[in-house]
């Protein structure tokens, strides 16, 4: 997945607005998207439209926190569709995702779905405690979990923070430190990290730029709150004819040589990390086709 669109769960025209997209998948929100006297009935229509569309591409429902006393209540009214996974928010630690784990293990026996089908999306750095509990992840791995996603706008509000962003559009030191230990976190869990999303959507140049320094930084997907972001996001994580060609000839003279740590190849010394590198392009490309 390149990128992940974020979709209100009580309005039904966005939603099916985001199937058209080109998003490789959606995040169909209950949380911060939902004011609190529509969640009952977005659960409703969310629920109905994720088991409509559930084939057609990967759906994520963000649920609400643990902490809302609300999480349960989302659960139980969408297990039933079968979404591809839950986002959970304001995740602490890998403990979260547990406990998480432990309600989706007695949905699923209870409506049928197949045993461990739904996988978990934390957003690991929405409170100072969850930038803290990052490293969790790597020490004790949730088989649910798919990938780690970080935000600032909910940790500018619990740090006390008047802005997460300079006047040059850049990230405070305190934003760029929790989206660094995502990718660190997520690295040791084995699973893809995800960037925030990009609140400006008209800046479609300040977009473009984040995004290409996700992935130059190991990120491999990038979240999204309106449809006119995918194409930029899409663009940047998809590997260029010229990418392409390298990663394979790179893996091929490693392959014709495989008792050697190192290799000259056009006039370059490349070795072990070099190749690393040219199967996950070549991976981000046969997944870009796939999508």
């Amino acid at each position: 997945m390149r990128s992940l669109l974020f979709v209100p769960g009580h309005d039904e025209r966005k939603l099916v607005k985001g199937l058209s997209s080109g998003a490789d998948a959606l995040i169909v929100d209950l949380e911060d998207a939902v004011p609190e006297a529509e969640k009952a009935r977005a659960r409703g229509i969310t629920a109905a439209f994720v088991s409509a569309h559930q084939e057609h591409l990967p759906l994520f429902v963000r649920v609400n926190a643990l902490s809302t006393g609300l999480t349960l209540d989302d659960l139980a009214a969408v297990v039933r569709a079968r979404p591809y996974g839950i986002m959970l928010p304001k995740c602490a630690s890998v403990r979260d995702a547990d406990l998480l784990g432990a309600y989706l293990q007695a949905l699923e026996v209870r409506e049928g779905v197949p045993a461990g089908r739904t996988r978990i999306l934390p957003i690991s750095t929405e409170t100072a405690a969850s930038v803290l509990g990052s490293a969790s992840y790597g020490e004790k791995p949730n088989e649910r979990l798919c990938g780690l996603m970080w935000g600032g706008e909910d940790l500018a509000a619990d740090i006390g923070a008047t802005a997460n962003r300079g006047p040059d559009g850049r990230y405070g030191a305190p934003y760029e430190l929790a989206r660094s230990l995502t990718l660190m976190g997520a690295t040791a869990a084995q699973v893809p990290a995800v960037d925030a999303v990009f609140t400006n959507f008209r800046d479609t140049p300040g977009l473009r730029s984040e995004a290409e320094q996700a992935l130059r930084d190991g990120f491999s997907a990038k979240a999204a709150i309106h449809p006119d972001q995918i194409g930029p996001i899409n663009e940047a994580f998809t590997p260029t004819a010229e990418d392409i060609a390298w990663a394979g000839r790179v893996t091929e003279a490693f392959e014709a040589n495989p008792t050697r740590g190192a290799i000259q190849l056009d006039g370059k010394m490349l070795d072990r990390p070099h190749l690393r590198s040219a199967r996950r392009v070549l991976a981000r490309a046969s997944s870009a086709r796939a999508n």
